[in-house]
């Protein structure tokens, strides 16, 4: 048995035939522990629904997720709440998706609060400064700082430790270095590289940058119109793509490497 296994997910937006939109149609994959998978595709190609789907934001209108032996898709509300502290989010946005009216410490906290994992207010302190030190945060410089008074790649990297806090299984990152230059990425690439290695952290790594995924991602899944059409070890599929819309993907990215050289 696979850490996590999909079997034939489908998502459909929409209520009447006129306005039905099927994201995802007959999407079936695995993942093992440890591993890191990028989820790859243009907009549209439903990447990001997966990702919303595993982390419980969204639920599927037909198909089956396994996670470590539990079946995602069976669990009631409060089931799904309760084991919703193994797998976390960091969002696109660290603009939008950090409270400005609260500081770093009570962002970074709240996930222990709502897990209900630690009631020791200073023990939770604790964990929130082992958090922030993991990202390399300094908790003295930044634990009483609000989000306006940080850098893109500072709140990203809070985005990170508000993730990690909860010591989760899975981490399901979403476009998180789309609004960050390049030497950002790269840090916040290695960080989360760092992390699984050293925590053990498997990742749904969503991108429409297959760049990113070179030497990042174990293995690739790309995404065409709500289907996978092109699946395997990250070299692989960069070396041998077999559909055309991931061979347009690897051209871009020769192209662009060529310019630069």
């Amino acid at each position: 048995m696979s850490f996590i296994e999909i079997e034939h997910l489908m998502k459909i937006y929409g209520h009447s035939k006129s306005d039905k939109v099927a994201v995802l149609k007959d999407v079936s994959f695995t993942m093992e522990q440890r591993e890191i998978v990028g989820l790859i595709g243009a907009s549209g190609a439903g990447k990001s629904t997966i990702g919303k789907i595993l982390a419980g934001l969204e639920m599927p209108n037909k198909g089956t997720i396994r996670f470590d032996g539990h079946d995602l898709t069976k669990m009631s509300g409060r089931e799904r709440r309760a084991f919703s502290k193994h797998i976390a989010m960091i969002f696109q946005d660290p603009y939008e998706s950090l409270s400005p009216r609260m500081k770093i410490r009570e962002l970074v906290e709240e996930p222990l609060i709502i897990q209900q994992i630690e009631r020791d207010k200073q023990k939770r302190l604790n964990i929130v400064r082992e958090a922030l030190q993991v990202v390399s945060l300094d908790p003295d410089k930044y634990l009483e700082r609000y989000p306006h008074e940080l850098s893109g790649g500072e709140r990203q990297r809070v985005g990170v430790a508000r993730a990690f806090v909860c010591k989760p299984k899975l981490i399901i990152a979403d476009e998180p270095t789309s609004m960050l230059d390049t030497s950002l990425r790269l840090e916040l690439i290695a960080l989360l590289k760092s992390m699984n290695e050293q925590y053990g952290i498997s990742y749904v790594f969503v991108t429409h940058d297959i760049a990113l995924t070179k030497g990042f991602c174990d293995r690739i899944i790309v995404l065409h119109e709500g289907e996978i059409v092109d699946e395997g070890m990250t070299d692989d599929v960069i070396n041998n793509p077999t559909h055309p819309f991931t061979k347009a993907l690897i051209h871009a990215l020769l192209t662009l490497e060529g310019a630069h050289e």
